[in-house]
């Protein structure tokens, strides 16, 4: 099992969402609706100076479906290159 961790500009959140919704058959998970901080080469804080904002989601899956959550992703960062996409996976237990 893996724990997945999604962070991206709230701009491609709907894309994302669909995305993994129709390749991922039954995925589940979680969604941090407003995320601000600093990325790698500006700012998300929502405020004036730094209007944009992120959102985060995660989720635990299986180890086949990690593929096609990363295809997914690869796929939604080729068609908005600019929009600041991450994905992380660490292995997971359930306890």
């Amino acid at each position: 099992m893996y724990r997945i961790e999604i962070i991206s500009n709230q701009s491609v959140h709907d894309d994302i969402i669909e995305a993994l919704e129709e390749n991922v058959p039954g995925i589940l998970y979680s969604e941090l609706p407003l995320v601000t901080g600093r990325g790698g080469e500006n700012y998300k804080l929502g405020t004036s100076s730094w209007p944009e904002t992120n959102f985060a989601l995660f989720s635990y899956i299986e180890d086949p479906a990690l593929q096609s959550v990363k295809a997914v992703i690869k796929a939604i960062k080729e068609k908005f290159p600019r929009e600041g996409i991450k994905i992380f996976a660490v292995k997971a237990e359930d306890l």
